[in-house]
């Protein structure tokens, strides 16, 4: 998982942020996805 990403879930829980939470959520599991296929086209 990328450090800022880390970071922005980590204040998002500290804040109890929720819709923070589940959108950095939905950017790890995109992120994953597209980097199991192989997609190098999708950069965050």
């Amino acid at each position: 998982m990328p450090q800022w990403l880390c970071n922005q879930l980590m204040r998002a829980f500290l804040k109890k942020d929720r819709r923070q939470i589940r959108l950095l959520n939905d950017c790890w599991y995109f992120y994953r996805t597209s980097q199991r296929q192989g997609d190098d086209s999708v950069t965050l």
